[in-house]
């Protein structure tokens, strides 16, 4: 019997497959503690990992053991509060001096704690999430392709030209045309041979005219053309579609007066917890910033959330400049187009179904999805109704309502929560 010994030093990841069976063992558990994590911290700080604990209790396992057995007889000491059939109280936890609660049966263990990476700690956040619609480029009729080899081809280009498999081809040809010249040459070489074996003279006429065949014949062969354009092959090229990668992210907020900081706030957590999401599904991500008031302008990330302005509120303005952007910049063939709105619902009445045909007509029909949040504790006003007919139109318009920092996770995982097929 051979006995193999790996003197191999063991790799820093040497425990990965069973932190993966632990992960999958205890998915259930890891993702209440990551839920309850997410409201706790501020969504900001969302993309770190986490240290999470399972109560000690979801760790046990049953486990078989030999019983006492038998017939025993036990002696118990008497009392003088308690007779047969009386029910004893629970006793009362201790006053310990950690932060922690005694137990309620007098024992207690402390939980395990589980140290979750960035990644792992996303995954179990996003796991029964999706993006809505999310189909890569050649699902869709995609415009982007990949030019790759596809064969030969007989006609094309001179630069096209493969050399050795046309050279092949003519070998083959010469072979081919030259085999009925060949198989004759040999049937009068083994006659002539014949003939002056039986000792008639080289000025016979029958050698004579089996030595000009013979020559005749290879002249013919000689005569095949070495190369010709039936021969000849050209590398063919095929366009393949390629799925796309990449992400264009638009932003639109309202910062008009009625926005103020703190509900810009809440908007920056929404728009930072969706580009975390698209991080995790595209290469490459595109941010666009459009804020707007009376007038709608394309911005950096400083000013989108913390300039301050004041003013009326027309929202029409920021959708006509997210479509000229997405024309002029971005291709929807090519990219994948998502878009965020956080507003507190004002506008003028005579713009929200403006607003309306806007999106159906232009900017839906080049999204992959768009999310409508109103940031609003009060009634809802006309944009609210004139959203909810884009949303019959298309499925992949949503729209939610937030009231408080308490509502953002709840209002995110509903907006992409998994579709059913």
């Amino acid at each position: 019997m051979s006995h193999f010994i790996d003197r191999r030093s063991s790799s820093k990841n040497k425990s990965a497959v069973n932190r993966q069976r632990f992960l999958k063992r205890y998915k259930d558990q890891l993702k209440r503690s990551v839920a309850d994590s997410v409201n706790r911290r501020s969504i900001t700080d969302i993309e770190g990992g986490e240290t999470v604990g399972i109560p000690a209790k979801d760790l046990s396992e049953p486990v078989f053991h030999h019983g006492p057995g038998g017939q025993r007889e036990q002696i118990h000491p008497g009392n003088k509060e308690f007779i047969a059939g009386d029910r004893v109280p629970r006793p009362e936890g201790g006053s310990g001096q950690g932060p922690g609660r005694a137990s309620r049966d007098g024992l207690g263990e402390d939980d395990f704690v589980f140290e979750l990476s960035r990644n792992e700690f996303l995954d179990l956040l996003f796991d029964d999430l999706e993006l809505p619609n999310l189909v890569r480029n050649q699902l869709l009729g995609t415009t982007e392709f990949k030019t790759i080899r596809a064969g030969y081809t007989t006609q094309g280009a001179p630069s096209n030209i493969d050399v050795v498999r046309s050279l092949k081809g003519a070998i083959a040809r010469r072979t081919a045309l030259g085999a009925p010249y060949r198989g004759r040459i040999r049937e009068l070489e083994q006659e002539l041979a014949a003939r002056l074996a039986q000792g008639a003279p080289e000025q016979d006429p029958l050698v004579l005219e089996l030595r000009a065949e013979i020559a005749r014949l290879k002249t013919r062969i000689a005569a095949l053309p070495f190369i010709d354009t039936f021969d000849l092959r050209y590398q063919a090229f095929t366009r393949e579609p390629q799925p796309s990668s990449q992400a264009m992210m638009l932003c639109i907020m309202d910062v008009s007066g009625s926005m103020d900081q703190n509900r810009k706030n809440l908007a920056k957590r929404f728009f930072i917890l969706l580009y975390l999401f698209l991080q995790r599904n595209y290469d490459t991500i595109e941010v666009v910033f459009i804020r707007h008031h009376t007038i709608a302008q394309e911005v950096d990330e400083q000013d989108f959330f913390y300039s301050r302005e004041t003013g009326g509120t027309v929202v029409s303005s920021a959708l006509n400049l997210a479509h000229d952007i997405i024309t002029e910049r971005y291709d929807s063939s090519q990219w994948n187009i998502y878009a965020a709105q956080a507003s507190d619902g004002d506008n003028w009445d005579s713009d929200s179904n403006l607003c309306r045909d806007i999106l159906i007509k232009q900017l839906m029909p080049l999204m992959r999805y768009f999310a409508y949040v109103e940031i609003t504790p009060r009634q809802h006003q006309t944009l609210w109704y004139a959203y909810q007919e884009v949303k019959r139109a298309y499925p992949h318009f949503a729209m939610e309502e937030i009231a408080g920092a308490e509502d953002i996770f709840p209002v995110f995982r509903e907006l992409f929560k998994k579709q059913e097929a």
